[in-house]
């Protein structure tokens, strides 16, 4: 449910599952699931409409699916949404579609259920059955004579993913089944030993390599960049900071128009990773010997890939826009750490 672009569920396959079943709200990414997962059946549009979420409960009940993943828009308790607050989160409509979770489960009765979000999913409450209960008391006192109910919340990078990513996950399994977490890895993998071998490229160039292609950006914030060091942001630059057109310097963030550190992994890729001024989206670059530094751009989609744990040679759509690539990156969970999950399932 809440499938996006199916990028999450690249490996599962690894562990004898199959996609059978998935539903999208956004054509362009139930167009892009279909093609990275053409046995599945596809349910266009919203799951709250009655048809839809009929079609997706058949379709479930016929295929005998055995294990629901659900990925609730997380846009609603993200801090890099517009809710920063617990009242502003219970008045976002999205906030609440996972009761059509709920009712999924109360029909499909799978064995396995695995829910997936921000770690700011965990602190909503919801008011059920005369009670304020967090979502864990929630399932538990919905579920719990039936389910074992369990959640943590895990840093891909902890699971071999070059990116500092937190999710929230709640596991849901028949009492009598077992589902362990997977174990968490001392081997962290920075930028360096992710991406450095790939060739230096500015803006607007190309490679060999038709991923790796640098975005275009405007000559002044390739300016800045260019004198700003590897983890550093053109904000603490003398000369070469952040202006407006009148040569004053902006207000922003220590983490605006900022390089990433080659000896740490990439912080959390977002939906706006063709941002240079987002927080964090610039290649960390190599010293040059003016004294500048390379690569004065945001990374190319070769290198989110390798940074979201996707192979070098994944298959994309040819019709599929660089944003909307970018897009779907950002809002899935790194599919190596979803595959270490499932895979603990016995």
């Amino acid at each position: 449910m809440f499938a996006s672009a199916g990028v999450g569920e690249a490996y599962l396959h690894q562990n004898g599952f199959e996609c059978v079943v998935a539903n999208e709200l956004e054509q362009k990414r139930a167009d892009f699931h279909k093609y990275l997962h053409p046995k599945s059946h596809m349910v266009y549009g919203d799951i709250c409409k009655e048809a839809n979420f009929d079609e997706f409960i058949n379709k479930s009940l016929e295929k005998q699916v055995e294990l629901l993943i659900a990925t609730p828009p997380c846009q609603g308790f993200s801090l890099s949404g517009k809710n920063k607050s617990h009242e502003q989160m219970t008045n976002d409509d999205r906030n609440f579609l996972v009761f059509k979770v709920f009712e999924a489960i109360d029909k499909l009765k799978p064995d396995y259920v695995l829910i997936e979000n921000v770690p700011r999913f965990l602190k909503l409450f919801y008011a059920f059955e005369g009670e304020f209960l967090g979502i864990i008391e929630l399932l538990k006192k919905k579920f719990g004579n039936e389910y074992e109910v369990d959640h943590r919340v895990l840093n891909a990078m902890n699971f071999g993913v070059p990116q500092s990513r937190k999710r929230a996950f709640i596991k849901l399994y028949k009492k009598g089944l077992t589902w362990e977490w997977p174990t968490e890895s001392t081997n962290i993998i920075t930028l360096r030993n992710a991406i450095e071998h790939l060739p230096s490229i500015e803006s607007g160039q190309s490679s060999k390599h038709k991923l790796h292609f640098g975005r275009k950006h405007n000559e002044q914030h390739i300016l800045w960049m260019k004198h700003t060091p590897s983890g550093q942001s053109a904000f603490n630059n003398i000369d070469y900071y952040p202006k407006d057109k009148h040569g004053d310097k902006l207000n922003g963030y220590h983490d605006a128009y900022a390089r990433m550190s080659w000896d740490k992994p990439a912080p959390t890729i977002t939906i706006r990773s063709d941002a240079i001024s987002s927080n964090s989206k610039v290649h960390p670059g190599r010293k040059q010997e003016d004294g500048t530094y390379s690569d004065a751009r945001v990374l190319s989609i070769l290198e989110l890939l390798i940074l979201s744990s996707l192979p070098e040679d994944w298959d994309i759509p040819n019709w599929a826009s660089e944003i909307l690539i970018r897009q779907i990156i950002g809002e899935s969970v790194p599919p190596l750490l979803l595959n270490k999950i499932v895979e603990k399932i016995k």
